[in-house]
């Protein structure tokens, strides 16, 4: 990813009305470098290569192709590059393919300017955003996907994100072999094991980690 403070951009969209919208709004902000356009999946992926965007503007429907095939490309090749998916469909079905896809981001086309920025933005850091036309069950089904997401690529398992929730909630060593029926040795082998998980030098590290990485 850039290490400076401005994300670059790549806007991808089979409309050209669309890319120049875009390109012309976020050309407005000082912090977005828009770096290039694509109009289709083969463009898109050979740009991405070339340009390393930070983020990619990624129409879920191009054309007769699937812009999620993009997102999953990215993650199998583990890319630095995070998606925000900036499209007309919000239904449950395509916002479980984002999600699966480990998509940052998705927000409708009807998103004002100043959502799809803060959207950027809060993407670029490692967050991730949702339009809010999506409705409560889909939010909590793509959060929960996320976090999974999010789960898997640290490799902690379900027990060890549930003492890491412990962790968050101040629980002392002794309230966790109660909750947890482990042994204290256990509990204190277990925790070692997520601080090297989450590159953490101690339980605080730990659990601000953890909310960083969006796992509560």
């Amino acid at each position: 990813m850039n290490n400076s403070r401005i994300a670059e951009v790549l806007i991808v969209d089979d409309h050209p009305i669309v890319r120049q919208g875009l390109w012309s709004l976020l050309s407005q902000y000082p912090f977005i470098h828009v770096v290039g356009e694509a109009n289709d999946i083969s463009s898109a992926l050979n740009k991405i290569q070339t340009l390393k965007p930070d983020i990619v503007l990624l129409d879920i429907r191009l054309g007769n192709q699937s812009g999620i095939d993009v997102a999953q490309h990215l993650r199998r090749m583990d890319s630095p590059t995070r998606v925000i998916i900036l499209t007309s469909y919000d239904d449950k079905a395509y916002i479980s393919l984002a999600a699966q896809a480990g998509v940052y981001g998705y927000l409708s086309k009807n998103a004002s300017p100043e959502l799809l920025v803060e959207a950027i933005q809060a993407v670029y850091e490692g967050e991730r955003r949702l339009s809010p036309s999506v409705g409560g069950k889909v939010l909590e089904q793509l959060e929960k996907l996320s976090t999974l997401q999010v789960q898997a690529e640290i490799g902690l398992s379900n027990q060890e994100l549930e003492l890491l929730v412990l962790l968050a909630e101040g629980a002392s060593t002794e309230e966790m072999t109660k909750k947890l029926f482990l042994s204290e040795r256990t509990i204190k082998r277990k925790i070692q094991d997520v601080l090297i998980k989450l590159g953490a030098a101690n339980r605080v590290q730990a659990v601000a980690e953890a909310f960083k990485r969006g796992l509560f």
